[in-house]
């Protein structure tokens, strides 16, 4: 399944919205990847993150960690199809942390899965919350970055999908300087 393909299995499930959003970032947007309008069809994401599994058969690791709440089912098909294990952090108090008795070892090897990644806040967040766990940290992938390339980490980074999909501050968003209300998709609180 090419780049192509599957953004028209996002379109086709109505995952690739169109209009004025308010990312997680905080940044607006013209465009909203919506993943778990995807992951309901456990056939079509099978086939999707088995593209993926090719991408990353020689990266070396145990264990794949995502930031909840986007990243937890990619993650968990993920480490379904490469037999590892999984868990996820979530935010509390405004950091991301592990919980439920989710613990990683000193030196464990991570792989960092993020459905889309925009700026890569969350996912660094996530990266901060497995490093201060202990474990080695040696890739980030996902099945689409919508920065063009701009998201930057330490470590490798192995996307399924890159997009360059337009982001905004909101001091000079288009679709505000227009008076088109924004949409909050996501799942993080913005202050």
């Amino acid at each position: 399944m090419n780049a192509d393909q599957v953004l028209e299995l996002y379109k086709k499930h109505n995952a690739l919205l169109e209009g004025h959003f308010l990312l997680s970032s905080g940044l607006h947007s013209d465009k909203f990847l919506q993943s778990e309008l995807i992951m309901q069809y456990p056939d079509k994401v099978d086939a999707v993150i088995a593209e993926l599994v090719v991408k990353l058969k020689d990266v070396e690791f145990d264990t794949i960690v995502s930031p909840a709440i986007g990243g937890i089912r990619f993650g968990y098909e993920l480490a379904r199809q490469m037999k590892k294990r999984t868990l996820f952090t979530e935010r509390v108090d405004g950091h991301m942390t592990l919980r439920r008795g989710f613990s990683l070892a000193k030196g464990e090897k991570v792989l960092l899965a993020e459905d889309v990644i925009t700026t890569g806040k969350s996912t660094k967040e996530c990266i901060n919350a497995c490093i201060d766990a202990g474990a080695d940290v040696i890739g980030v992938t996902c099945l689409i970055d919508r920065s063009g390339g701009k998201a930057e980490f330490d470590q490798p980074f192995i996307p399924l999908v890159q997009l360059d999909v337009k982001t905004y501050d909101p001091s000079v968003c288009p679709m505000c300087k227009e008076g088109t209300p924004a949409y909050k998709p996501g799942s993080r609180n913005l202050k």
